[in-house]
């Protein structure tokens, strides 16, 4: 017959591997993470909100754990799906963790996809921007903005209204497929706010017909727009969130020279969601994982990188955060008409969006 002290040894260490609301960065979570040796991200490019930095620093805290990265240039959907297909694979094509767009985190929930796990900062994530269970928790957010390569374009664009200017042909492009990129998505959302629609489904329908129209005059450029593509003049407009415009600029390094605009018609922000997938063949890695990101250090990560992380009401009020990073940010004045649409709004305009783009703006973008 086992022991109390075993039974006692044993539940302790089963709630530590699947209780979903342990805490902090313990002795423990680190030796189940370090026994497993390997944490799988996917979508994760260095260059977006700082990433490169945040995947070193967590090595560099955690040298035992081998970061596994897949398929960095995915969209949102592609991570579920990679989820879906990748069920009961403990091998390294499948994630444990996703970054994904709002809309993403509360279906892939009912999906049964995800898993509730509550990090030790959970009380400073705003309540609008978790689920009460755990089971997906905003990290980051920014505005959607244009990044132009000033090099080919005289007179920079400062308002959706402007890119369908004839001047503009054959130069805007956005920076992922509508189809499958939450970033993509909510640029058609923010299009359709500039031309005065309520966010939500409104938006998606007024966005989709506006990139109808710029495709018809021929300014759009059925292309995924990046930093190579800005500077090679395949796409001199890119519509993009802030902290990959930003990023790209200081990775130009002034070749070409671009500028950051926040549209003077529309200042859409975005809330991204972290999650842990229900099937993450390492799960304690993915909650260590988590607790570096939603730690000072992590957050600060994501500041670096241009985002604004979560907590930062939370590390402003306590005075962490340095004050050359609050220099790097673009001025406070270019956020402070800034829209927060709600998550029935998002799921509405994501929905509209896939299901529409093909048969209102028929533009193939890869």
């Amino acid at each position: 017959m086992i022991s109390k002290t075993a039974l006692m040894a044993t539940v302790s260490t089963l709630s530590m591997l699947i209780a979903p609301l342990a805490h902090a960065q313990s002795d423990e979570l680190i030796a189940a993470a370090n026994a497993e040796g390997r944490l799988t991200t996917i979508a994760l490019p260095h260059s977006w909100c700082g990433y490169g930095d945040v995947i070193a620093g967590f090595k560099a805290k955690y040298p035992d754990i081998e970061v596994n990265e897949l398929n960095p240039d995915a969209g949102s959907a592609d991570e579920i799906e990679a989820i879906r297909a990748n069920v009961g694979n403990t091998g390294p094509q499948a994630p444990d963790v996703i970054d994904v767009g709002l809309s993403f985190g509360p279906a892939a929930t009912e999906e049964g996809l995800v898993q509730p796990y509550k990090v030790a900062t959970w009380d400073s994530i705003p309540d609008g921007a978790k689920d009460a269970d755990g089971n997906w928790y905003g990290d980051y957010y920014g505005v959607m903005s244009f990044l132009v390569n000033t090099d080919l374009i005289d007179n920079v664009p400062t308002s959706f209204a402007d890119l369908l200017k004839p001047e503009y042909a054959g130069a805007v492009a956005l920076a992922g497929d509508p189809r499958a990129s939450n970033q993509a998505i909510l640029a058609v959302m923010a299009a359709g706010m500039a031309q005065g629609a309520e966010p939500g489904e409104a938006a998606a329908k007024a966005g989709m017909e506006y990139f109808a129209e710029m495709n018809k005059v021929g300014n759009f450029v059925p292309v995924i727009g990046k930093a190579g593509t800005l500077a090679q003049g395949t796409t001199p407009i890119v519509i993009e969130w802030d902290y990959n415009a930003l990023a790209s600029r200081d990775t130009l390094q002034g070749n070409p020279p671009v500028e950051v605009v926040v549209p003077s018609d529309a200042v859409l922000a975005g809330v991204y969601v972290q999650a842990i997938s229900a099937h993450a063949p390492q799960p304690n890695a993915a909650k260590l994982w988590m607790e570096y990101l939603y730690s000072d250090e992590g957050q600060l990560g994501w500041l670096a990188g241009y985002c604004h992380p979560i907590r930062f009401n939370d590390l402003a009020k306590a005075g962490s955060i340095p004050q050359d990073l609050l220099d790097a940010l673009p001025p406070a004045a270019s956020y402070e008409a800034a829209v927060f649409p709600t998550l029935d709004q998002v799921n509405a305009n994501s929905a509209a969006v896939v299901a529409e783009w093909d048969s209102i703006v028929g533009a193939n973008v890869q």
